[in-house]
């Protein structure tokens, strides 16, 4: 989920880059904002963070792991 927000926080400054606007404030959506936004939000994907339910309780499975391969399949 942060990496398609950073992709929208990155499509959104080309887009504004391209059109050569600043929406009235050009401190705001200024390179090292947009960079630095994108940017954190990139490197908290990357750590982990937000990346969703990690299969523990409460989330719906049924608490069985199989590492390698699956028992009955043959």
């Amino acid at each position: 989920m942060l990496a398609i927000a950073a992709a929208i926080v990155f499509g959104l400054w080309l887009l504004l880059d391209l059109f050569d606007t600043n929406l009235g404030a050009p401190d705001l959506f200024n390179f090292s904002t947009m960079a630095s936004l994108g940017l954190l939000l990139l490197s908290l994907y990357l750590a982990g963070v937000g990346s969703g339910p990690r299969g523990g309780s409460g989330s719906g499975s049924s608490g069985r792991r199989f590492y390698g391969r699956r028992p009955g399949r043959g």
